[in-house]
């Protein structure tokens, strides 16, 4: 049998009860790796989201595409907790190959067009807390074991590349604020982590189906396309597994240091590295909004996807 990309890799995927968290671990165990998987919800309690996903399941489903999938409830605003969970890596691994910080929780929180004097100050500090705190938490106690050799990735989740963020308001200071920070912060990264040769970089999925959304549009992943009735530009969106694949591929690429320090997307990864989408298309959204939604075009994929 030929031996899969990541077999003997080991992998944390900070953030993965669900979203793109869920794909990028689900896609980390395909390509064969051992995934520690974090979040808060769990079957025995669920977090302020109180949603269904749990991370017991998404290690099930790392485990069930191929690789190992191991859940450890972890609030990553909690150093303690985080320190034992590395711990518990270099006990039963020994190593840590890929780090990838997921961790988010501000969907509850941002109050969207609403300037920062009416914006909830609770609301909007909290979501600094939980999108920034909890990354340099994380990265504090497990580069030291990525950089135990060298070859280490880390992935900072946001939303939106640097391009386009830098040309357009996301709707919320404090959130603009966040997704423009966590891609500094894989700028930032890349620079202390290079001479100990390893890489790191943003990335960005597109527009996301993850299970919320699909929620919000009132359809799942078979029916998707009857979104676009509510908001025809739904057809350029992409499932977590896309940009999942994307962590994937950099993940198994000897020459991922070409990336270092760069803000990518999963649309353009995916014309580098050749992966598609579950469907076996190649959504590039952030492209699709600067040349058909912004100008006001009709909906149409065609030629993006």
């Amino acid at each position: 049998m030929m031996q899969l990309p990541l077999t003997g890799k080991t992998a944390l995927v900070a953030g993965a009860t669900r979203g793109a968290g869920r794909g990028i671990a689900l896609e980390l165990g395909a390509a064969g790796a051992t995934v520690y998987v974090t979040g808060r919800s769990t079957r025995a309690q669920r977090s302020e989201y109180n949603r269904p996903e749990t991370i017991e399941e998404t290690a099930e489903l790392v485990t069930q595409a191929g690789g190992r999938g191991i859940a450890v409830p972890t609030d990553h605003l909690e150093p303690a907790q985080v320190q034992a969970l590395v711990a518990r890596i270099e006990r039963e691994a020994g190593r840590l190959h890929v780090l990838v910080n997921d961790i988010w929780g501000g969907e509850q929180l941002a109050q969207w067009n609403t300037p920062v004097w009416e914006h909830s100050l609770a609301n909007g500090l909290r979501m600094l807390r939980l999108a920034l705190d909890t990354h340099l938490i994380t990265s504090h106690y497990a580069l030291p074991l990525l950089l135990r050799e060298p070859g280490g990735l880390v992935v900072e989740m946001t939303d939106g590349t640097a391009e386009y963020n830098a040309a357009h308001y996301r709707l919320s200071v404090y959130y603009d604020l966040v997704k423009n920070a966590v891609t500094r912060m894989g700028w930032a990264l890349a620079r202390e982590l290079a001479p100990h040769g390893a890489t790191a970089v943003s990335l960005t999925p597109g527009w996301m189906r993850s299970e919320m959304m699909l929620d919000h549009f009132g359809v799942t992943e078979a029916n998707w396309r009857d979104g676009a009735a509510k908001e025809p530009h739904f057809v350029i969106s992409e499932t977590p597994r896309f940009v999942g694949r994307a962590v994937a591929a950099l993940a198994a690429d000897a020459n991922r240091s070409r990336w270092n320090g760069q803000s990518l997307s999963s649309g353009q990864l995916a014309q580098v590295y050749g992966f598609t989408d579950v469907d076996g298309s190649r959504p590039d959204c952030w492209r699709y909004l600067r040349e058909v939604e912004e100008p006001g075009r009709p909906a149409d994929a065609t030629g993006y996807r």
